[in-house]
């Protein structure tokens, strides 16, 4: 019986393992930007240099944005600034702006065939 509950407890840990390991980067940065979460989504928000590149994933696996669309609003004290985001291939959204460190961030996301999806996040 002790043999049974023994490989019993090692099958169960085995299956676990890889959901934890797929959850131990969720709502972490993985390209040095800042993490917006919506529902199951996550989008990742990395702005440099006039340059914002959105990474889309879903519980650690990439989302591919072909045929989605994107929007990212910017709230730096008064000033409110839209940034259109397009498909840049793999789990790429890309548009050009600036983002203020501090600044408040509205992401609007649309798939495909599927809901709009909205998440929130300060500028690093």
């Amino acid at each position: 019986m002790k043999t049974f509950a023994s490989i019993f407890c090692l099958a169960l840990t085995l299956t676990a393992a890889p959901a934890a390991l797929a959850h131990e980067t969720h709502g972490q940065p993985q390209f040095g930007g800042v993490v917006a979460e919506a529902g199951h989504a996550q989008f990742e928000i990395v702005a440099r240099g006039g340059q914002v590149v959105v990474h889309a994933s879903q519980h650690g696996e990439a989302l591919d944005t072909a045929g989605a669309s994107g929007k990212l609003t910017v709230l730096a004290g008064t000033d409110k600034r839209e940034i259109d985001l397009k498909p840049a291939g793999g789990d790429r959204l890309e548009g050009k702006g600036e983002v203020a460190a501090g600044a408040r961030l509205l992401i609007s996301v649309q798939f495909p065939g599927q809901k709009l999806m909205q998440a929130r996040a300060v500028a690093p």
